[in-house]
């Protein structure tokens, strides 16, 4: 069992993670995306190739960029109007309080930004984001992301929850995290205990695929459950990973049955060096339209795009009625009786 978290070209090698033959790219490749394998997930890897090794481990590919990749997929930067902040949507908001994970997704949207190098948001720029909020009342919920907000320490995020708290026109705080799967043993009670809010607190949690559901996870997502907390997924299409019906549907039963609301499933966006993971639209919306009847509506997500440049989500999936199949016929009261 590995104690703990790889960081370096170095540790993948002693851990047979990578090649000889790829040391001279990859180093080159860790200069500008980190790299971090917690010792959980990389107790799970069997090859570098598996579901699992390919979401953590980098690959010389990643160097290359395509034309149709973007260093801001979703339009990020353009929306931030101080740091911290990404206002998107007129009722909601997003806050960054921190660019650090406890391991580095592979097809990451935001992989030029995270990072140990760039750290937390100052006392002072949180501050500012926090005022932001405060003097933007149109502002009902505020999804706290980064980086991943469960790596915050108990203290920083119990100020957060509590600045929010006071915030009259805040209804709803969203916590996005992969921690509970990537690395539960970093979910400590008092970290939970600093969640501990007046407001309706929503928790999304990402994982991509059945493996990652161990006891230590479930362990992770029983102690939130255990507190009140409402749990969400989200989980990216990739290629080689879930792409196919089987393991999807395995997913998200797996999610219903942890008690975790199926909640989006997104399309990939195309940061720089992702195309390996990439599955097309078309293929997207075959998949969910072999799902739907597989499992029940509670494990059904919203397969959805975020359109670059900055315009928002968008759900894609596929259409389910035909008013011209022969088998249906659509009454004046719009009911859809089956002939």
């Amino acid at each position: 069992m590995t104690s703990k978290t790889l960081r370096t070209v170095h540790d993948l090698l002693e851990n047979n993670l990578i090649s000889e033959q790829d040391l001279t790219q990859l180093n080159e490749l860790s200069k500008i995306y980190t790299i971090a394998v917690s010792s959980e997930m990389v107790d799970l890897i069997a090859s570098p190739e598996d579901p699992i090794g390919l979401q953590y481990v980098p690959h010389p590919d990643e160097l290359i960029t395509h034309p149709d990749e973007l260093n801001d997929p979703i339009g990020d930067e353009a929306l931030s109007p101080i740091p911290g902040i990404v206002h998107r949507y007129e009722d909601r908001v997003l806050l960054k309080p921190l660019l650090i994970c406890p391991v580095y997704c592979r097809f990451c949207f935001r992989r030029e930004q995270i990072g140990p190098e760039n750290g937390l948001l100052t006392d002072l720029q949180l501050e500012n984001a926090l005022h932001w909020i405060k003097n933007h009342q149109q502002i009902k919920e505020v999804i706290l992301s980064g980086g991943d907000p469960f790596v915050l320490s108990p203290r920083r995020m119990r100020f957060i929850i509590q600045q929010l708290d006071q915030i009259p026109h805040v209804t709803t705080i969203r916590i996005h995290t992969r921690v509970p799967f990537s690395a539960p043993s970093q979910l400590t009670e008092e970290f939970i205990d600093s969640l501990e809010t007046d407001k309706a607190l929503w928790v999304v949690v990402h994982a991509n695929h059945p493996y990652e559901f161990t006891p230590a996870a479930h362990q992770a997502i029983k102690d939130l459950i255990k507190n009140g907390i409402p749990l969400l997924s989200q989980s990216v299409l990739l290629k080689n990973i879930n792409d196919n019906v089987e393991t999807l549907e395995s997913l998200m039963r797996h999610f219903v049955e942890w008690r975790i609301k199926p909640y989006y499933l997104h399309q990939l966006d195309k940061a720089p060096g992702t195309t390996r993971f990439y599955v097309s639209i078309e293929k997207g919306r075959q998949l969910l339209s072999a799902l739907r009847g597989r499992v029940t509506g509670l494990a059904w997500p919203t397969y959805i795009l975020d359109i670059p440049g900055g315009h928002g989500k968008v759900p894609i999936g596929p259409d389910y009625f035909n008013p011209r199949t022969p088998n249906y016929v659509l009454d004046p009261n719009k009911k859809i009786h089956q002939i």
